[in-house]
C-alpha cells in the first residue's frame, strides 16, 4: 500500500483547502483523501482519540469538559468537471479566489475543522470530529447514517457545525426534502394510427399544469425565513419516434420548511400531484431541522458571529443531528449558489473570516455553560 498523501494541517486555510481540493474524492472514491485526513489527524493533533470508518474518519477528545461541540463535514465532491486541480486568481473584482471542485462544496469547511483541529491548543470544549464519505448521492450510502447505525457514541454533543457552504453566515436548520414519481398508464399504438393508443406522456399534461400553478408558502421560523418549493425534475418517456407511448413518469422534488413532518409533506405534494390516472411512489424522504439557536452552545456560536444567521435553503445533514436531539447549523466558507457548479470558487477572505470566528468560538467562556454530552 503506497503512503498517505501528506497534508499540513498547520499550514494556511487556504492552502490546506488546495492541498485537499487537489485529493480527487468523488463519491465512492474518497479512499485516498480519507487514508490522508487520517494520517494528519494521527500526526499532528493531540488528545484525540482517531478512528477509521470505511471512507470516514472520526476524531475526539476527552478532556472531561462540560461541553461538546461536534464539527462535521463530508469529503466526497460531485463529478470533477475540468476544475481539479485547483487555481487561486489573486486581485480580481472578487478579490483572492481559490477556484476548484470541492472548494465550495466543503472542503474548505473540512480545511478550517482540520486546521483548528491542529492548532487550538486549549479549546473550551471537548471536539469531536467527523470527516464522512457519499453525502452527494442517494441518502441511503451517506457514511454519515452509517456512523448513526455502528457508533452512534460518536454523535453525542451539544451543538454540531455542519461545514456546509453558508457564506459565511450562520444557517439555521435545513428544509425537509421528498421525491415523489408519479406515473401514467397508456395504450401503446403506431403514431399514424394514433386513435388507436392513449398517450401516457400528455396525462402529464394535467399534473404539470397543477405544477406550474403551484404557489409555494413561505414561512418565518425564530427569525429565520424558509420558502418551499414543488419542482419538476425529471421526465422519462417514449418508446420510439413512431409510436404511442404507453407509460411515462415524472420526478417531483418537495422543498418543505421544517415545520412540517414528512408525513405532512407527503401528504400536502399528494393532494397537488393526485388525479385520474396517476399513481404516486414517494422515492426519497428526509425531514428538516428545526433552527434550534436557542440553545446555550448554538446562541454562543451566533454571538461569535456577529449576530448573523438565517435560514437554509436546501437539506443538509443537520437534520440528522436535530433528529437525535442535538441542535445544528452550517456554517462554512463559500456561496452555496456556487456548489456543484463548473467555475465552483470560493474568496479565501471567507476561508480566513470563518477560522477565526470558530477559533474564537471554540476558546470562549460561553461553551462552559452546556449540558455535558462530554460525559456521556
Amino acid at each position: 500500500m503506497s503512503a498517505p498523501v501528506v497534508l499540513d494541517l498547520h499550514a494556511d486555510p487556504i492552502d490546506l483547502t488546495a492541498a485537499l481540493v487537489d485529493i480527487p474524492s468523488v463519491s465512492r472514491d474518497e479512499a485516498t483523501l480519507a487514508a490522508a485526513v487520517e494520517h494528519a489527524l494521527r500526526e499532528q493533533t493531540t488528545g484525540f482519540e482517531v478512528i477509521r470508518s470505511g471512507n470516514a474518519v472520526l476524531a475526539r477528545t476527552h478532556r472531561g469538559l462540560p461541553t461538546r461541540v461536534i464539527l462535521a463535514g463530508h469529503l466526497d465532491t460531485v463529478p470533477i468537471a475540468d476544475n481539479v486541480p485547483s487555481r487561486r486568481e489573486r486581485g480580481g473584482p472578487e478579490g483572492d479566489v481559490l477556484h476548484g471542485c470541492g472548494t465550495v462544496d466543503m472542503k474548505s469547511g473540512d480545511a478550517v475543522f482540520l486546521h483548528l483541529a491542529a492548532t487550538v491548543a486549549d479549546p473550551a470544549a471537548d471536539l469531536t470530529l467527523i470527516f464522512y464519505d457519499c453525502e452527494e448521492i442517494e441518502a441511503t450510502a451517506n457514511g454519515l447514517g452509517r456512523i448513526e447505525r455502528e457508533l452512534p457514541e460518536w454523535l453525542a454533543g451539544d451543538v454540531a457545525i455542519l461545514g456546509e457552504p453558508s457564506g459565511g453566515f450562520i444557517e439555521a436548520g435545513c428544509q425537509g426534502t421528498l421525491r415523489i414519481r408519479v406515473t401514467t398508464a397508456g395504450v401503446r399504438a403506431h403514431s399514424a394510427r394514433s386513435w388507436l393508443g392513449d398517450n401516457a406522456i400528455h396525462r402529464l399534461g394535467a399534473v404539470l399544469t397543477r405544477l406550474a400553478a403551484y404557489e409555494p408558502r413561505t414561512v418565518d421560523i425564530d427569525g429565520c425565513v424558509y420558502r418551499e418549493g414543488l419542482q419538476a425534475v425529471r421526465v422519462v418517456g417514449g418508446v420510439a419516434g413512431n409510436v404511442v407511448p404507453d407509460e411515462a413518469a415524472l420526478d417531483v422534488n418537495f422543498r418543505f420548511a421544517p415545520d412540517r413532518s414528512v408525513d405532512d409533506a407527503v401528504a400536502h405534494a399528494s393532494e397537488v400531484l393526485a388525479g385520474d390516472g396517476v399513481r404516486l411512489e414517494v422515492t426519497d424522504r428526509s425531514p428538516g431541522a428545526l433552527p434550534g439557536l436557542a440553545a446555550p452552545a448554538a446562541a454562543a456560536l451566533v454571538e461569535a458571529a456577529g449576530g448573523r444567521f438565517r435560514a437554509k435553503y436546501g437539506w443538509t445533514d443537520v437534520s440528522r443531528f436535530s433528529a437525535l436531539g442535538i441542535p445544528a447549523v452550517n456554517y462554512g466558507p463559500g456561496d452555496p449558489n456556487l456548489a456543484h457548479k463548473r467555475d465552483e470558487r470560493v474568496p479565501t477572505e471567507q476561508i480566513t473570516h470563518v477560522t477565526d470566528v470558530l477559533r474564537r468560538y471554540l476558546t470562549t467562556g460561553h461553551l462552559t455553560t452546556g449540558r455535558g454530552a462530554s460525559g456521556r
